[in-house]
């Protein structure tokens, strides 16, 4: 999506070039502007500049290649320089979790004091990271406080240094891993809180060409709206795998129970796929970041932390699934297909299947497992080892000779392995399905015993492991 090929002002710096910066750079420069996209990592930036990407993210190499070509996209990791030479700013640093769940801040502290130390001429500051209520607030009396010391410092060598004024905006994203190209160029809504007019017309100039509603709240508003909407779509999942648990002791199909209630326009059908659980850098840490914040404010927060309860369960009730199947686990060999903790990325943070793969090898599991991104991520975490951990190159030689085979990631590509083969190159064909993503019937006909989440009514076995 380009307006007319050229750049538009004003100059962007994009600071951060993870998960969210570098699809926010890039999106920036398909849109027409001049991008400066700044990291203090300097081996992250020197691997961009040559033209690969630090992550997998479908369709995002193409807009690197095309922008870093087009000269709209330029990378430095001196981030001094990039402030200096724009005049627009989204802060897209990490907001990890302390120990008491709180967001440690102190990258985004570090920014302002940076942009504080650069400032030559007005700047509206965007804070893009997902950050507490209040966070613009601390970003501007910290941009002004350390501001008036560099320029009192300045002066006692120099004439006086001038002041600059400046502006702090919240630009909340709204990114799905997998789909961040997608949600770049057809947002539901982009979500800017402001303080003034200024700020306003330069974020609605900014992204008028998306053609999307715009909605310009307070800047505590917009921080709000983000932990929210992640803290609600984590209510659906986990109320779904609670309802999933109970379709298993009454012989219901929790699929047509969610779609039940997705065809409810009040409810929706997103996020009402049971399985074993939500995890990503994400959703957890939100969760765990908004009921922080709530709790620090006097706000009772159960609500919540039940949803993350019942998300913490939901490996170890997988794992207990497993063990029902195979009766004993231990000197088994189990075929996984799916590591990364959702499809189409290579993100294994707080990914389940590293909770139940941690839980099989403890039992005295030989693991084979597959997975068509992450594998290389979850070796730093489990190395590879003889006697029991095997990393292999495709779906269908990850089964070979497995007892059974776990689906745990719901890549496009485990839909269309041939099944039947499969089947014949496992020593015993049990499938349990931790996504419900392979049709009950399908596996079934292929000669598999098929168990799933939530829908002990169509998880027909076959008795005795009989052939097709």
């Amino acid at each position: 999506m380009e307006t007319n090929g050229k750049p538009t002002s004003p100059v962007i710096s994009v600071l951060g070039l993870g998960h969210v910066g570098l699809p926010t750079a890039l999106g920036f420069a398909e849109l027409g502007c001049e991008v400066i996209g700044a990291d203090d990592d300097a081996s992250k930036v020197a691997v961009l500049k040559s033209g690969k990407l630090t992550f997998f993210e479908p369709g995002l190499g193409p807009l690197l290649t095309k922008h870093l070509e087009s000269g709209r996209f330029r990378l430095t990791d001196k981030v001094g320089e990039a402030i200096r030479e724009s005049q627009v700013i989204f802060v897209c640093v990490g907001t990890p979790q302390k120990d008491d769940g709180a967001a440690d801040l102190s990258q985004v502290e570090t920014v302002a004091r940076t942009i504080a130390q650069n400032l030559n001429s007005y700047k509206l500051v965007v804070s893009k990271s997902t950050v507490p209520a209040i966070t613009g607030r601390w970003i501007k009396r910290t941009i002004a406080r350390y501001a008036e010391n560099y320029r009192r410092a300045a002066s006692t060598q120099h004439p006086p240094t001038e002041f600059f004024d400046f502006d702090v905006a919240s630009n909340p994203e709204f990114l799905q891993e997998g789909k961040a190209v997608e949600n770049i160029f057809h947002p539901d809504r982009v979500v800017i809180g402001v303080e003034s007019d200024r700020a306003r017309e330069i974020l609605e100039d900014i992204y008028k060409p998306l053609k999307c509603p715009i909605v310009v709240v307070k800047i505590s508003t917009a921080e709000l709206v983000k932990h929210a909407a992640n803290a609600f779509l984590s209510t659906k999942i986990s109320f779904i795998n609670m309802v999933a648990d109970l379709c298993e002791t009454v012989g219901a199909d929790v699929g047509e129970v969610a779609k039940g209630l997705g065809l409810d326009p009040r409810i929706g059908g997103q996020f009402l796929q049971a399985g074993i659980g939500f995890g990503g850098y994400c959703f957890p840490k939100d969760l765990r970041a908004f009921i922080h914040l709530g709790e620090e404010n006097g706000v009772d927060c159960g609500i919540l932390k039940e949803v993350e309860r019942v998300n913490l369960r939901r490996p170890k009730v997988f794992v207990k699934k497993i063990q029902k199947a195979l009766w004993v686990v231990k000197g088994k060999t189990i075929a996984v297909w799916g590591l990364a903790f959702k499809p189409d990325t290579d993100d294994i943070r707080e990914a389940p299947s590293l909770k139940i793969v941690e839980e099989l090898l403890a039992e005295g599991a030989c693991l084979r497992l597959y997975d068509p991104q992450a594998m290389a991520n979850v070796q730093r975490v489990f190395p590879e080892s003889a006697e029991q951990i095997t990393y292999c190159n495709s779906a269908c030689e990850a089964a070979r000779g497995a007892e059974a085979l776990l689906l745990l990631t719901e890549w496009s590509e485990f839909k269309e392995v041939d099944l039947a083969r499969v089947h014949d190159v496992m020593e015993v064909p049990v499938l349990i399905d931790g996504r419900n993503f392979i049709d009950p019937q399908v596996a079934i006909a292929a000669g598999f015993e098929y168990h799933s989440v939530g829908r002990e009514g169509v998880d027909r076995p076959v008795p005795g492991f009989t052939q097709r």
